[in-house]
């Protein structure tokens, strides 16, 4: 992390030039005698300690607008260190991100550190990637031709989009994330079971968003319930019976689906993986087993590429004293820039499903269900 001091050391620096420059200004003025300023109280004239501490409480939003008030501020609010701080700070506490938003800096480590020439915008990379940023936009009012068209779209008859659910996180978890949305029709409610049956895995649940669109989920795990079960309770590495695994390898690295897996995901329009983001994981070796699962379910010989995935960085519950890792880590983690397919995942909680929906929405709308 980016200490305090040496972002009050690099306002000072731009501070003092600042000043240094007006000031020969106003001393040609006053051999001139063109200029009689009249200093008094303002936000010009606190400490920097004091500017940055006022600073650090401002939204990205009042930022950009303390930048228009005058030159000086211009100067202060585009400090590219200000902003390395800021973007350092925030990301581990940002609850989503996705394909469009990925940052391209490390939460720590020497690319970040070590960048003296400032020749990174930090400044526009942080009003890129930052959720309240992105959401000023994407949640616009729409045009009203936009939505006649959303109208019309209701008069038209369209196929329920299906979504297979996979990951750790739904067996790992002491919380089970299908169990609470099952049991909370408030959030997401049940429209039916759905008649069409997929041989040996079944389709799953038919569900009904805020905006009456209906979609399916399949829920595909890795074994059956007493196995899951006591894998969980045991801290146990199983593989999964969804892929096929290199023979006489003790390796968890899959290498395709089994066939009648195949089946299952030509039919989705879209995937949602649900990781396990407690901090109790550590740095486990299993992202690197869990990105070749997605990468598995992705092959384009299966599917478009502009099929989405979902991925719920998922916890059992939220405590003070119970840490989430961040999602642009789990991000990184499993390796989600390298995918052609649009992605995104979102911090969710399994007891109170808190940041679901949000998850949800992206989904279809990625998929085409929603403008």
């Amino acid at each position: 992390m980016l200490s305090r001091s040496i972002v009050v050391q690099s306002l000072r620096s731009i501070r003092d030039r600042f000043f240094d420059t007006r000031r020969q200004k106003d001393e040609q003025s006053d051999v001139q005698g063109t200029s009689a300023d009249v200093t008094g109280p303002s936000l010009d004239n606190l400490s920097v300690d004091m500017q940055f501490l006022i600073m650090t409480f401002l939204s990205p939003q009042d930022l950009c607008r303390l930048g228009g008030t005058s030159t000086y501020w211009r100067s202060m609010v585009r400090d590219p260190v200000l902003w390395k701080y800021f973007l350092l700070r925030d990301m581990p506490l940002w609850q989503s991100v996705d394909h469009l938003s990925v940052p391209d800096v490390k939460l720590t480590g020497s690319a970040v550190q070590d960048d003296s020439q400032m020749q990174f915008d930090y400044m526009a990379e942080y009003l890129r990637i930052c959720p309240a940023c992105r959401n000023q936009w994407r949640h616009r009012p729409k045009a009203t031709f936009e939505s006649v068209t959303s109208f019309f779209q209701y008069l038209v008859p369209v196929a329920e989009p299906q979504f297979a659910m996979f990951g750790p996180g739904l067996e790992q978890l002491e919380i089970s994330l299908m169990t609470t949305i099952m049991n909370s029709p408030d959030v997401l409610p049940i429209a039916g079971i759905p008649q069409r049956q997929i041989d040996g895995i079944g389709s799953g649940i038919s569900f009904m968003d805020k905006d009456q669109h209906r979609f399916n989920i399949a829920t595909l795990y890795s074994t059956n319930r007493t196995e899951r079960e006591r894998a969980r309770l045991e801290r146990l590495s199983l593989r999964s019976k969804l892929f096929v695994y290199q023979e006489d390898s003790e390796s968890n690295m899959p290498l395709s689906l089994i066939p009648v897996f195949n089946q299952v995901c030509q039919a989705m329009n879209g995937f949602i993986f649900v990781a396990n983001a407690e901090t109790e994981r550590g740095a486990d070796r299993g992202w690197e087993e869990e990105s070749a699962q997605i990468r598995v379910m992705l092959d384009p010989v299966m599917g478009a590429v502009s099929r989405p995935i979902l991925v719920l960085s998922c916890v059992s519950r939220e405590t003070a004293d119970r840490r989430r890792i961040p999602c642009v880590t789990v991000a990184r983690q499993l390796q989600l820039s390298s995918l052609p397919n649009p992605w995104m995942v979102q911090d969710t909680t399994a007891e109170t499903l808190t940041g679901l929906l949000d998850g949800v929405d992206w989904l279809l709308r990625q998929s085409g269900v929603k403008l």
